[in-house]
């Protein structure tokens, strides 16, 4: 094999499939990134069983061919090399020759047949959406997931769809994001559940430009979602998601409407008295038409107010503030409206539209 290509897009499409090279595995050639070039295509894959990306990038291929590079030492070479165009060259014992201007390098590299290529996935019917819609359903959800991966269902997201609705959710057992989006076209109905860790790549590679569009094929055990040059094939998690919908009930004795940046703003003041790895609740004050932000810790005590409208009975409640401000950070709307029903209850963010809703659960808490 012997291709030549620029190092800016050979290195965009080293970064594009290391997302899905495995940190650790058995499987030496799992840690590889295969190049394979014929048909007039140079085509990068990675895959570690579960997530698998392949991308194609511009160039000339002067002998077809396939070799199987260890993705660690490939990506260091790529972006350490000249600015300008790169030869990689391969023999029948794959040692590879990686030529850049005056740079040489030579890395032993795998036959190209022993990689576990992605799986395939029959592209009958697609559902479309914008980059823009998915980077952001995926953004203002993803935060809501738990970093215990024995809980496959708590690191994962629920995707539905029914006629021209997409539905997504997210929780990790003390709250819940919940996005909903108008598509342009009408769907079969489909519920899956997709790993975090799948949306979280995807999101990172997607420009989320609103004129460019996603297409996303769905089977029984895998998704694939395909833009620009770029295929991301997923394995979906089995199982029955949680009843997330019975949890979000409308019922409410208090309501109040706030300035969204001056409640950020507050709540970040008062995590300057935190030291590092410090779990401390803010509490919550809301009475006529004032909402009153206090934390107390061991290097000091915060007070706040900040003016609200509301409605319905006063009242006093706990919540982490990491969890409230990961709520506000994803939010364009410069007015919320917060509901809950007593200092045990959830603290339900919401629009009147219904196309977000955000749950959390309050802490117990101590004057």
């Amino acid at each position: 094999m012997k291709i030549i290509c620029s190092k800016t897009n050979l290195t965009n499409g080293v970064n594009i499939v290391s997302k899905a090279v495995p940190s650790k595995t058995s499987l030496s050639i799992l840690q590889c990134i295969l190049i394979n070039a014929e048909k007039g295509v140079i085509t990068l894959t990675a895959n570690d069983t579960e997530l698998g990306i392949e991308t194609t990038i511009e160039g000339t291929i002067e002998e077809e061919g396939n070799v199987a590079l260890d993705a660690k030492f490939l990506s260091e070479i790529v972006r350490k090399l000249p600015d300008n165009q790169v030869e990689i060259e391969v023999d029948q014992n794959y040692i590879t020759k990686i030529k850049c201007e005056k740079t040489f390098f030579n890395l032993i590299g795998k036959d190209g047949e022993d990689f576990t290529g992605l799986p395939k996935i029959s592209k009958t019917d697609s559902v479309v959406i914008s980059e823009l819609s998915l980077k952001d359903v995926i953004k203002q959800t993803i935060f809501c997931l738990s970093d215990n991966n024995s809980n496959h269902m708590m690191s994962s997201e629920l995707f539905e769809i029914s006629k021209d609705v997409l539905k997504v959710v997210a929780l990790d057992g003390y709250r819940i994001a919940y996005r909903k989006i108008n598509l342009k076209n009408s769907y079969p109905d489909v519920k899956v559940i997709i790993p975090g860790k799948t949306l979280n790549e995807i999101s990172r590679i997607l420009s989320g430009e609103e004129n460019k569009e996603v297409e996303i094929f769905f089977e029984k055990n895998h998704v694939l979602f395909e833009f620009d040059n770029t295929k991301i094939v997923s394995r979906l998690v089995e199982g029955q998601y949680f009843n997330y919908e019975q949890m979000l009930n409308n019922d409410y004795e208090t309501k109040f409407e706030i300035n969204k940046r001056e409640l950020y703003d507050s709540i970040d003041r008062s995590t300057l008295l935190l030291r590092e790895g410090e779990i401390k609740p803010i509490i919550m004050d809301i009475k006529d038409n004032e909402l009153n932000i206090s934390i107390k810790t061991m290097v000091g005590e915060m007070k706040e107010d900040v003016s609200v409208v509301k409605t319905g009975k006063d009242l006093t409640i706990a919540f982490r503030p990491k969890f409230i401000l990961d709520v506000l950070r994803v939010l364009e709307e410069d007015q919320i409206k917060v509901y809950t029903i007593n200092a045990k209850s959830p603290y339900i963010i919401k629009d009147d539209e219904g196309s977000y809703i955000y749950f959390i659960l309050p802490v117990n808490f101590v004057r």
